[in-house]
């Protein structure tokens, strides 16, 4: 762990070097999950050229590895340094409600780089806020991770203990982060629509949440501004009363916000994930 910390204090441009070499080694040498990419993109895109398809998938390697670079960067990352990097346009929106006496769901997709977005909220936001994860495998990298996402005050939770936490929402009012495309397993309730072409499962804890206890919904945008500058964008998906919305009506707005997000920038988001696996 000490190795990554001090690697980490190296200027991102020189990490940046880092990333170039990682690059050409997804690319070129060990052709990370290409053939998962290239079906991914083949489904998303149906009316873009091979060509066209190709450029997608290289430009999403190197944001792939530039997010490992700005990953380990993340680990020692100033205050200054960030706020540079990764801008929120409206952080305010989200606190307001909070302020106003509600918990808010803030809802996004898998989009480069989310992890600095986790750590910019948390340095804007002037309420609580709480990120929902997913335990990686590898111990020594997860706990790498979560020294990485509460560095500056964010409180994280893996998703099984949610089912805890969550049941204070109306008494300790906060900001709760998720990443809503994760691919559900055979053991939890899903719902079923097409995304990108396909059919995919989605979590509904979200709209199950938000509906039993009146919270609104934000989607969060993120696009990129440049190599290492992100900015992110909140959009209000949807707010209670919700006696007169249908079944599945916050999941279906997040999917379609998400799909114009992806259309946006499609290299930012994580083509190599196995999202459509049924």
């Amino acid at each position: 762990m000490l190795f990554f910390r001090l690697f980490s204090r190296v200027p991102l441009g020189i990490l940046y070097l880092f990333s170039d070499f990682l690059y050409l080694i997804a690319r070129y040498v060990v052709r990370y999950r290409k053939k998962v990419i290239d079906e991914n993109l083949r489904y998303a895109f149906p009316q873009k050229t091979t060509y066209d398809r190709k450029s997608i998938r290289n430009r999403f390697y190197r944001n792939f590895t530039d997010s490992i670079a700005e990953t380990i960067k993340s680990l020692t990352i100033s205050k200054a340094e960030l706020s540079q990097r990764f801008t929120i346009t409206n952080q305010d929106f989200l606190d307001q409600e909070v302020k106003n006496g509600k918990s808010v769901l803030l809802l996004a997709g898998h989009f480069f780089n989310w992890e600095l977005g986790l750590q910019q909220a948390a340095v804007l936001s002037k309420v609580p806020s709480e990120g929902i994860y997913l335990k990686i495998n590898n111990p020594f990298f997860d706990q790498l991770m979560y020294q990485a996402r509460t560095r500056f005050g964010n409180t994280i939770t893996e998703k099984k203990d949610f089912r805890d936490t969550v049941k204070t929402l109306d008494t300790q009012h906060r900001v709760v982060q998720l990443a809503a495309d994760q691919r559900p397993n055979n053991r939890t309730t899903r719902y079923q629509r097409s995304f990108l072409n396909r059919p995919a499962y989605f979590f509904e804890g979200a709209e199950q949440i938000a509906k039993s206890m009146d919270l609104p919904v934000y989607f969060g945008e993120i696009t990129k501004k440049g190599r290492g500058h992100y900015q992110a964008t909140y959009e209000l998906l949807a707010k209670g009363p919700y006696a007169s919305h249908g079944e599945h009506s916050i999941t279906d707005a997040f999917c379609d916000r998400l799909e114009a997000n992806i259309h946006f920038q499609p290299d930012l988001y994580l083509w190599s994930h196995k999202r459509w696996r049924l």
